[in-house]
């Protein structure tokens, strides 16, 4: 649209990304495949803007109650995954966007 004029400039500001972290079989494992969804001890979903800022976090005890460091542990290997999933959304999208890492 800013190329057809319809806009001055992009009205993207940032990315966004999510992934599922979990525990299951009592390790921390990153984007849940559907069988390892289903028998998970923990599940975890994160959605954070390209610059680290969180948008949901959704966590549930399926089969346990969780420590507040494992909780920790899941949210820095849900950023540590949506950080490539960003890196590779700025390689391929050809916006500039307007927010800054804090």
């Amino acid at each position: 649209m800013v190329a057809a004029g319809m806009l001055k400039s992009s009205p993207l500001i940032d990315t966004v990304a999510a992934t599922s972290v979990g525990i299951v079989d009592d390790r921390a494992l990153l984007d849940l495949a559907y069988e390892e969804d289903a028998r998970a001890e923990v599940d975890m979903n994160v959605v954070m803007t390209g610059t680290g800022h969180f948008v949901e976090i959704q966590a549930t005890a399926e089969g346990r109650p969780f420590s507040g460091s494992e909780m920790q542990d899941l949210l820095a290997l849900a950023a540590a995954g949506i950080r490539r999933l960003t890196d590779e959304q700025r390689a391929v999208l050809p916006v500039k966007f307007s927010a800054r890492a804090r």
